[in-house]
């Protein structure tokens, strides 16, 4: 008997809707979480009565606050990812971040997809026919309906089992 290995196919990969609204709630949610390491630092500097650091925090050149906010946004995604291969955007939408043969992503491959949205106009190339983009694309990761991709899997390592 020939068994076959597990790979993901076109009808496990995420809506272009899905991939829109993961997009949108986790952005929202590293705004929040910037926002939020702000606003800590500067109360805690206040308490502290440090008012160097409270008007450093607050007189942040626009650089600067796109430097600390791409920091932010990376730390939740390699963090997200790399542990629980979603983010809170993907829980939402029963989405999960695999590799092309099912596996969990390595952390290199999280690496090089969290580095590549940062490439301008990244999110453009989700316009394409298919819902991936170039995060995925460069990876070899792929978003999938999380119920779907649990379904597909289990078929395939029933028969191994019966062995």
């Amino acid at each position: 008997m020939e068994s076959k290995e597990f790979t993901i196919t076109d009808t496990l990969l995420a809506s272009k809707g899905d991939r829109f609204l993961n997009c949108l709630i986790d952005s929202l949610i590293v705004y929040i979480i910037w926002i939020s390491i702000g606003t800590t630092i500067i109360l805690i500097a206040d308490i502290a009565n440090n008012t160097a650091l409270s008007d450093r925090i607050e007189c942040m050149t626009p650089i600067e606050h796109c430097l600390s906010f791409a920091v932010v946004m990376m730390l939740y995604y390699l963090i997200m990812e790399t542990y629980f291969s979603r983010t809170l955007a993907k829980y939402f939408t029963k989405t999960i971040v695999a590799m092309r043969n099912g596996s969990k992503p390595t952390t290199a491959a999280i690496l090089k997809r969290t580095l590549c949205r940062f490439i301008p106009f990244e999110a453009l190339t989700f316009l394409g026919s298919k819902s991936r983009g170039w995060h995925d694309s460069f990876s070899h990761t792929y978003v999938v309906k999380r119920h779907k991709f649990i379904e597909k899997k289990q078929l395939y390592a029933a028969p191994l089992e019966m062995l």
